[in-house]
This record gives structure tokens, sequence and C-alpha cells, in this order.
């Protein structure tokens, strides 16, 4: 058993080796998670959570690592959290971003963790909230999160960050009509990556179309802006800094970033309920109140859905 008080109070102190400890016991599960939450609570609230998404080979990794070292040059901790597809043999992260941002990995400013989404679609990791909050805690002012890359199921990261970063780049074929379905309807920030290649210019242009083609704005709503960057020289990366400063203030303005945050807290714990719920439901199998339930519907005396109302009544009372 971990001392979690102890591990907190070095994860404070920025020692890397207290924060992934901290982030093992939330991606294992582990039987002292709500422990580490009950004592992360009182700490959390003040880092901007990125969230950086878009298709494969837009250059989301390259883009990461160049904001880090836009944020370290303002002196900002920051965290990654780097979703990978899972192994199918270990279920640990696949790709390992980390390798690609070899260059911030002796700073102690940076924190970078990658996480295995465990076959969880929507681009993230289910653990990934409880880890942004161990990052959080831990004094990060800014946590970026990278998710896997899997095109159009990536919205859910709109879900978990303060602000949502869409990457696109030229000459990816049918880039933007495989984003239109999902991914550029939850954009605050949009990027051009690899500006430098042909066809950029277009790229922007049907992408400002786009956007221009979807729900009216009123007066004062954000719009969100599009940059064009070439990450891998470091070009245009400044102007994305100030892009999500501006969302930034507008949302501390307009109320919309505690909003979001009450939102988020809300799915929260949602999610951790009904995952208790499933696993009591799953512990029924081969229970005699299921099987009970299963004959009379089958004896046509009741109905699937108020069988599963007797069900949740029963589990809830006990």
């Amino acid at each position: 058993m971990q001392d979690v008080s102890s591990l907190v109070a070095q994860a404070r102190e920025g020692r890397p080796r207290a924060v992934a400890r901290l982030i093992s016991l939330v991606e294992g599960a582990s039987p002292q998670l709500r422990e580490v939450m009950a004592a992360l609570a009182p700490l959390t609230g003040n880092a901007y959570v990125v969230g950086l998404t878009g298709s494969p080979g837009v250059g989301k990794s390259t883009s990461t690592s160049a904001l880090v070292t836009a944020y370290r040059k303002q002196g900002r901790r920051v965290g990654v959290l780097a979703v990978d597809p899972s192994s199918p043999f270990s279920g640990g992260a696949l790709l390992g971003d980390r390798v690609r941002m070899s260059e911030h990995a002796s700073d102690p400013g940076v924190y970078i963790r990658s996480m295995a989404t465990r076959g969880h679609l929507g681009g993230l990791a289910w653990s990934a909230p409880q880890a942004i909050r161990v990052l959080d805690a831990a004094g990060c002012d800014v946590i970026l999160v990278e998710t896997v890359g899997v095109g159009q199921s990536e919205v859910e990261i709109a879900s978990q960050a303060d602000t949502s970063v869409v990457l696109l780049a030229p000459g990816m074929g049918d880039g933007i009509q495989a984003a239109k379905a999902g991914i550029l309807e939850i954009g605050d920030v949009y990027v051009v990556n690899k500006a430098d290649r042909d066809g950029a210019d277009a790229t922007a242009r049907e992408l400002n179309h786009m956007l221009g083609l979807g729900e009216a704005r009123s007066p004062g709503d954000w719009r969100p802006p599009i940059v064009k960057t070439v990450a891998a020289r470091g070009e245009g990366v400044d102007e994305v800094v100030e892009a999500l400063e501006k969302h930034r203030a507008w949302m501390e303005e307009h109320g919309v970033l505690a909003e979001r945050r009450r939102a988020r807290a809300a799915r929260e714990v949602e999610t951790i309920a009904v995952t208790a719920l499933r696993e009591r439901i799953g512990d029924l199998h081969g229970d005699r109140r299921l099987s009970a339930l299963a004959e009379r519907i089958v004896s046509g005396e009741l109905d699937p859905y108020r069988a599963a109302d007797e069900l949740v009544e029963g589990l809830t009372q006990s």
C-alpha cells in the first residue's frame, strides 16, 4: 500500500516519481483511488487544460512539443498526457509519444505521460479525467492532452478540455471531409499545420468556409480562429498560444470556463456512478434475481424495461 498523503506532498513539490505513482494508481483503478482523489480535491482547479486532436499524420505530437516549448519560455509548468492506442498484448500505450518529446525529458518543469486507451472509444483513456486531476494538483499551470488520432471518434476531448484545438494539414486527402462529421464541431481553435506544404492556404479557406456554414453566432460569441503553423520549425506556435489565451480570457469573461468545468465534473461523477452500477450488475450473472426477471420476461409477465427498473431498484436498496 502506498502512503497517499506522502505521495501527494511529494507531487506538490514537483517530484516526477510521485506524480508517476499517483497516475499509476489511477490507471490501475487501485483500491486507494478514493483516498487519492479525496487528497487531491482541495488542490485542483488551477490548471488550464488544452486538448489537441486531429486525424493521424497532422503532427499532433510535434505541435504538442512546440507548445510545451512556448509555455516553458513563459515560465509555466506544463503537464502532457499523450493518449496512445493500446498494445493488444500488454494493454499499455503502444506508441509512447514521450519518445517524440525527448527534448523536454530533462526539464523539471515538464511532466509527460503516455496513457493507453485500453480499448476506450472517443480517443481518450477512461482514466484521463483523474490523471488530469493529478497533474493539476501537482502544480501544472497548463495541461496538454493529446488524443489518439483516430478521426471522427475523437470528439470526446471536447468534454475533458477547457479549450479544444483541432489540427489539420494540407495534402491529407479528405482530411476536412473526414473531420466535418464530428471534429469540426468541437474546435475552439483550429490549426493548419505543415503550412509550408502546397495547399495550406486552400485548406485554411475551405475550413473557414465550413465554419461559416455552421451554427449562427450572436455578437460577442467566440469565433474559432484558424492559425497556420509549421510546428517542426516552431513557426506560428506563438500565434497558437495567443489564440488559446484569448479563448481563455473570453471564457472567463462570459462564465463559460466555470460552466465547462462544472459540466466536466458532472460527467465524471456520472461515469463513476455508472461504472459502479455496471460492476454490481456484472456480479449478478447467474444470480437468482436476474434469472427470475428473465423468466418473467420470457413468460410475457414483464417487459424488459420494467425488469430493468426492478433490477436497479433492488441494487440501489441493497
